[in-house]
């Protein structure tokens, strides 16, 4: 048997891995603007409106008006912030475990808000675009040098061409994130918020780097999607060094709500044995009391979270949070009669806090006694009318409907429930019409209803041409 020597290769097997390193590039695009969809969003009564609070200072800062750029806190234990959309910020869970201070998260928030301000989320589909082009443009280029007999010159243009298409984005991605860091800067300077804690972050980010032995040299730069850690350090510390703000005191109450719900947010994200030993029992803090609270309830000892909770009570027995901590206990311990007297006060001292009143509804509901269900209507009107992006809300809204015999708007308050959760625009396209045949037509809820069916059908059709 004859051996021949290894072939180049060529064809289809070689266009069919160039093609796979395009679908590869094209991929790094569209996580580039993917939506939050894929990781899970923590709601949080305490926790949202700290955030707003650190928040809107900044957005004074930039022009807006307090409460129009909103912070999502994602379940994840990544280092991570990101927009998405045009006004949204999303903050991982990880990033709150990792800062030390709410002075770090806020210049986190600062750098998100530039890109808010830049329209970036929108404008990187620029980028992409740009980029993309470089890239269809060398493969048809080397499919032409190879239809005309030039194999590997062929496959070099390919290979340079999908190079230099990465080299394009991710230069792309590094000027919008130098620019989103001046534009934190200013907004830092003008809300009169020191730049120590973003240096401070940007600091834990490169030691991170050091410790996973990222490579910091100039050669590395035009591999990154961010500018070097050590370089946007050394550029933002001659801007925060001589700002009138730079010396200035941190605001003790955001510090201190900042530490309770980093307490709160570890107590319910570890494993209650690393919560336990972080926060021994020796240790009667709020932050602490907090993180045991839910660690011992993770843990299915409800009578240990209720002592902590207890605890809580004694140093503020006014405070809502604490109070919806309890409720929150009880009614997930199966004793709902005994949650509902913390949750009404939880909720008359917040000013019928939306995801507050939707747990007060969830009680009512749950203590099966038909005499709680007109209360459980009225708070939970009351709790999507504040929020309707809250899928449970409008899921024990619809049972209180049903319960009254109104299917008609027990599938509209599906409709809605289904239409927040992703992948499920079927399901809403079929309450919203069953909605329809009851309500009367013309009116709001039949006008929501038809809202609610057309963005269905359009989802479900698009789905179907993917298919």
């Amino acid at each position: 048997m004859t051996a021949f020597p290894p072939q180049p290769m060529f064809g289809a097997q070689r266009l069919r891995a160039m093609f796979r390193i395009l679908l590869t590039l094209l991929a790094m695009f569209a996580i580039a603007t993917r939506p939050a969809a894929a990781q899970s969003i923590l709601r949080d009564a305490e926790t949202e409106a700290l955030f707003q609070d650190m928040m809107d200072p900044l957005l004074i800062a930039a022009g807006l008006q307090p409460g129009q750029v909103r912070v999502h806190l994602l379940g994840d234990r990544s280092i991570n912030a990101f927009v998405a959309g045009s006004q949204d910020i999303y903050v991982f869970s990880g990033l709150i475990e990792a800062a030390d201070s709410a002075e770090e998260v806020q210049g986190v928030l600062a750098h998100e808000l530039g890109h808010v301000m830049g329209g970036h989320a929108i404008r990187v589909n620029d980028g992409a675009r740009a980029a993309t082009n470089i890239s269809l443009l060398s493969l048809l280029l080397g499919a032409a040098a190879i239809a005309a007999g030039g194999g590997e010159a062929g496959m070099g243009i390919m290979m340079a061409g999908q190079q230099a298409a990465l080299g394009k984005f991710l230069a792309f991605s590094r000027v919008q994130e130098s620019t989103a860091d001046a534009a934190g800067a200013q907004y830092l300077s003008k809300a009169g918020i020191s730049g120590r804690g973003s240096l401070a972050f940007f600091k834990k980010l490169q030691n991170l780097e050091f410790r996973y032995a990222v490579k910091q040299d100039d050669d590395q730069a035009y591999g990154r999607t961010h500018p070097m850690s050590g370089d946007r350090i050394q550029t933002l510390r001659e801007v925060y060094v001589i700002d009138p703000a730079w010396d200035k005191p941190a605001d003790p109450v955001i510090e201190k709500r900042f530490q309770r719900i980093k307490a709160k947010l570890s107590g319910y994200m570890s494993d209650p044995e690393r919560t336990l030993r972080q926060f021994p029992e020796s240790n009667n803090s709020i932050p602490a009391r907090y993180a045991r609270a839910y660690a011992w309830h993770k843990s299915a000892y409800p009578q240990k979270a209720l002592t902590e909770v207890e605890g809580l009570l004694a140093i503020d027995p006014e405070d809502p949070y604490f109070l919806e901590l309890e409720g929150q206990v009880l009614l997930e311990s199966g004793r709902p009669k005994e949650a509902i007297p913390a949750l009404r006060k939880a909720v008359a001292r917040s000013r019928s806090q939306p995801l507050i009143s939707a747990t007060l509804g969830h009680a009512l509901i749950a203590t099966e006694d038909p005499a709680n269900f007109a209360e459980a209507e009225k708070v939970l009107k009351t709790a999507v009318a504040l929020d309707n992006q809250n899928p449970f809300a409008w899921y024990q809204l619809g049972i209180v409907y049903a319960n009254k015999g109104d299917q008609a708007r027990a599938a509209l308050a599906s409709a809605e429930r289904y239409s927040l959760e992703g992948g499920q625009a079927g399901l809403a396209l079929r309450n919203a019409e069953t909605a329809m045949q009851g309500l009367p037509q013309g009116s709001p809820d039949w006008i929501r209803a038809q809202d609610i069916s057309l963005v269905a059908r359009a989802e479900v059709e698009r789905t179907r041409k993917r298919r």
